[in-house]
């Protein structure tokens, strides 16, 4: 086994929005974003694999979007959903229409898979995208070879605020931190967010850490290779 460290720095929630395209975009080119989840669904889908197609080297996997929830006043409450996560069948074939449309989008398969606010963790979308990720070939997200590290996250299981989880000092001591092997470390940058943002602030104070000097710096001085989930597979 490898003691070399690998890191897959993946941004969710590509295609949500414009800011969040220019976001990811940014955090790709200046910053440590080696990787990006799109959500088909979102109103700025084709425009985020359109401005992709100029950042070759950014990994670019299938977020798949069923539901999203919102924490108010300490109770979650469900803000839409695209079908019945209890529903077998229906999440199956949802899943299809999105590997679909990912498809149709960007004229192949994904690098990776992952779910919106992480739905696969509970069955049975987990047993579907799980063998949906082995036939594809495909690493899912808390399965397989690549570790996931969510804790570069500003918001607490309440949505309680956690500002200072998301600034470049804590990124670097998660940086530091790193065991051997590939992790992937999750982020949520964006360049501007829209009021209904549930996670708004946090995006942008997101960004910004991810493209100070002194993050990049801290990955040179800690060993760590930056990587696509594809990358951390072959080593």
């Amino acid at each position: 086994m490898t003691s070399e460290r690998r890191l897959v720095v993946n941004a969710d929630d590509f295609g949500l929005s414009a800011g969040v395209n220019a976001g990811v975009l940014r955090a790709h080119v200046e910053g440590i974003v080696t990787s990006t989840s799109l959500m088909v669904r979102g109103e700025a889908a084709a425009a985020a694999v359109e401005a992709a197609a100029d950042h070759p080297r950014l990994g670019l996997g299938l977020h798949v979007d069923l539901a999203e929830w919102v924490c108010d006043d300490g109770e979650w409450r469900c803000e839409y959903e695209v079908v019945d996560c209890a529903d077998a069948a229906k999440v199956a074939a949802e899943l299809e229409r999105q590997l679909d449309g990912f498809r149709a989008l960007c004229g192949r398969e994904p690098t990776h898979l992952d779910s919106h606010q992480h739905v696969h963790r509970e069955e049975p979308v987990r047993s579907i995208l799980g063998v949906r990720a082995r036939e594809l070939g495909l690493p899912l997200r808390h399965h397989g070879y690549v570790r996931y590290c969510g804790a570069f996250y500003g918001q607490g299981r309440a949505g309680t605020p956690q500002p200072e989880t998301i600034t470049a000092a804590a990124l670097m001591r998660l940086i530091a931190d790193l065991p051997a092997g590939a992790t992937e470390l999750c982020c949520h940058p964006a360049a501007s967010v829209s009021a209904h943002f549930s996670y708004a602030a946090e995006r942008l104070a997101e960004l910004e850490a991810l493209c100070d000097p002194a993050v990049r710096e801290a990955v040179g001085a800690a060993g760590v290779v930056l990587c696509t989930f594809p990358e951390a597979r072959r080593h």
